[in-house]
This record gives structure tokens, C-alpha cells and sequence, in this order.
């Protein structure tokens, strides 16, 4: 079985970050490892609390994780200090880790702001160069590029920008009123739309998380980046199709919506 690690944050409430990410994972065939990077007290209606591992300790369960149950695939989601970021980056090149997905998580869904400013400076100087493919939006992809993005040629300049500075493939997706599911993938150069089915469906708590994890276990099981995505998006649109209404917020997604085994049954 192929293995997938994610690095980020816990969610209580069981929508996003490393319980949105294990769950992408499993139902996407491969066997789930997590760092955690913090503990969030946040449901659907928002974030009211986090807790960061130490420096140490992130390091440590690094440490276990690579030295004995080497992962084929690395996503990471939130991390909100400098400090995180700097220990991430120095044992994703002591490792010799492959397979990078960053996911340069800046605002969660429900708006609350889950990184400093010294941070995102940490992540674009230490992180970004490391990774095989960044999954920003929207918002993300104008504070990573600098650039204010308007209609799906903005997105293909901040695309290029950010691939540029940091030498890797840029995913930036759509939504946020823009391009509606449409995203771009932006590599060595050239552009590619991957176009995605609105659904209408107000409960997107996790999908950002979702996506990049599920991008990460599919380039874990071989397929190219380009493979990875479609297989990626398609996942997303069945976990949004199936409608789960849970919360008085932004619900989370039905992760499993695909299992039909014995245990899952009634």
C-alpha cells in the first residue's frame, strides 16, 4: 500500500485540516499518516481557538514518521509560525521527501485568519521552494503573487508569478466568485485548465484541505500531476454531490461518500 503524510492542523469539529485530510486520503487507497502542527478549538461558524505543537515536538513526530514508515506522498495544510515552517522544511530536505503538496492555508473557510505575517514570509522562503505543486486561492494566490486577481487572466499571470518565484507547479483554483470550479495548473511555462461542475452546495467547510490531500494521494500512487488533479477535482465534486448538511455554519463534506463496504453499512 502506498503511504501519505499530512503536516497541519487538527480540527475539532472534523471537516478540514488533518481528520478532512485522513479521510481524503483513505478513500482515495493509501494509508494515512498526520503531523499535527496545532490543535484548533473551531466548528462550522468559525475558529475560536489554537494551541501550536512546539518546534520540538513537530520535529520529533517527524522524526518517527520518516525514519520507519517512509511516506510517497507529503501534503501540508496549516502552519502558523515561523518556527513550524523552519522544522517542516528542514526535515522535508533531511528526508529527501517527494511528492510535495503545499497547501499555503491563509484564511480558514469560515474567515478566520490561521497564520502571521512573519509566517507567510517563512512559508514563500522556506516551504514554497520545496514543493512539487501549491494549491492556493483566490486570496492566497494575490498574497503569495502580489498581484489583485479579477477574472481568469489575472489568474494565469499570478499563476506564472508564483511558479516563477518558487520554481513549482501552481494549482490555483477557482471559486471565491471567480471561475466558479475552474482551475488553473500552471508548470514549466504553460498553462491548463482543468474545468470543474458547479455545485450548488453552501457546505465547503474543508475543501481546500480535501483537494490537496487527495491531489497528494493520488502523485503517492503514481500518476502524474496532471492525473492527480483530475482525479483530485472529480473526488471533491462527488464529496460536495452527496449533499452532507451537517452544523449551523459551513459544513463539512461527505469524505466518504464512496464507501460502500459491510462496515459502512446500516
Amino acid at each position: 500500500m502506498k503511504t501519505a503524510l499530512t503536516i497541519a492542523g487538527s480540527d475539532s469539529s472534523g471537516g478540514a485540516g488533518i481528520q478532512a485530510d485522513i479521510k481524503t486520503m483513505t478513500a482515495n487507497g493509501v494509508y494515512a499518516m498526520s503531523a499535527v502542527t496545532a490543535l484548533t478549538a473551531q466548528n462550522t461558524t468559525g475558529v475560536y481557538g489554537i494551541l501550536e505543537s512546539t518546534p520540538e515536538f513537530l520535529s520529533s513526530q517527524l522524526d518517527c514518521i520518516f525514519t520507519d514508515i517512509f511516506p510517497d506522498a507529503v501534503k501540508t495544510g496549516m502552519v502558523s509560525s515561523t518556527g513550524l515552517i523552519e522544522v517542516i522544511a528542514d526535515k522535508l530536505t533531511q528526508y529527501q521527501a517527494r511528492n510535495i503538496v503545499v497547501d499555503p492555508v491563509m484564511v480558514a473557510t469560515s474567515g478566520s485568519r490561521l497564520i502571521s505575517e512573519d509566517a507567510v514570509e517563512a512559508l514563500k522562503r522556506r516551504l514554497l521552494p520545496l514543493a512539487t505543486v501549491l494549491t492556493p486561492n483566490i486570496p492566497e494566490a494575490e498574497v503569495l503573487s502580489g498581484l489583485t486577481i479579477s477574472c481568469p487572466s489575472d489568474m494565469e499571470k499570478a499563476a506564472q508569478a508564483i511558479g516563477e518565484a518558487y520554481g513549482c507547479a501552481v494549482l490555483c483554483k477557482g471559486g471565491h466568485d471567480l471561475n466558479d470550479a475552474n482551475d488553473l495548473l500552471w508548470r514549466d511555462g504553460t498553462c491548463k485548465w482543468f474545468r470543474g461542475r458547479r455545485i450548488d452546495n453552501p457546505n465547503t467547510h474543508g475543501t481546500g484541505c480535501t483537494l490537496s490531500s487527495a491531489i497528494a494521494s493520488n502523485l503517492a500512487k503514481g500518476h502524474d500531476l496532471d492525473t492527480s488533479v483530475e482525479r483530485a477535482k472529480a473526488y471533491l465534486s462527488g464529496a460536495l454531490a452527496a449533499m452532507l448538511d451537517l452544523g449551523a455554519g459551513s459544513g463539512p463534506l461527505d469524505h466518504l461518500f464512496d464507501l460502500k463496504g459491510e462496515f459502512a453499512r446500516d
